[in-house]
C-alpha cells in the first residue's frame, strides 16, 4: 500500500543563531529561532513522515518542552522517525522538499543537502528531491523574516 505525506514548518529568522538546512550549515547572517537546531527543511520531512505513517507530528514526538532537544541535531531526530517507520516495514519512494527564502541563495548547498539527507535514510540521490524558491519579496518569508519548507513524501 501506497501513502503520501504532507510536512510543513516555519521559522524565525533571528541574529546570533546559526542557519542549518538539512543538516547543512548555511553561510548567512542570522539563523533560525526554535528549540532545537531548528532546520526548517528537515522538520518538514519529519512531519511527511510520520503524517504518511499516520504517528502524528514532531510535536508530538519531540516537544519544545523537552530540554532533552534544546539544541538538538535535527538529523539525529530524523534517524529516530525514519527507525519508527522502518519498525512499522515503510520503505520511502521517493521525496520532494522545499524551501522558501528571500535570503541566502541556497543553490550552491542543494547537492550536499540531498546528500545529508540520503545518507540518514539510506536512499539513492535519484530519490531526494530538494529545492529553493523565492517568494518575489512578498509575506515573511519574502521580507526575510523567516524561511518556511514544504515536504513531499511516498511510502509505501
Amino acid at each position: 500500500m501506497f501513502r503520501v505525506g504532507h510536512g510543513y514548518d516555519v521559522h524565525k529568522l533571528v541574529e546570533k543563531r546559526k542557519l542549518i538546512l538539512c543538516g547543512e550549515e548555511i553561510e548567512f547572517d542570522k539563523g533560525l529561532l526554535g528549540h532545537s537546531d531548528a532546520d526548517v527543511a528537515t522538520h518538514a520531512l519529519m512531519d511527511a513522515l510520520l503524517g504518511a505513517a499516520a504517528l502524528g507530528d514532531i510535536g508530538g514526538l519531540f516537544p519544545d518542552t523537552d530540554e532533552k532537544y534544546h539544541n538538538a541535531d535535527s538529523l539525529k531526530l530524523l534517524e529516530i522517525v525514519w527507525e519508527k517507520l522502518k519498525n512499522m516495514g515503510y520503505k520511502i519512494s521517493n521525496l520532494d522538499l522545499t524551501i522558501v527564502a528571500q535570503a541566502p541563495k541556497l543553490k550552491k548547498y542543494i547537492g550536499s543537502m540531498k546528500k545529508n539527507i540520503a545518507g540518514v535514510l539510506n536512499l539513492d540521490l535519484n530519490q531526494v528531491n530538494i529545492k529553493a524558491t523565492t517568494e518575489e519579496g512578498l509575506g515573511f518569508t519574502g521580507n526575510k523574516e523567516g524561511i518556511s519548507a514544504f515536504c513531499v513524501v511516498l511510502i509505501y
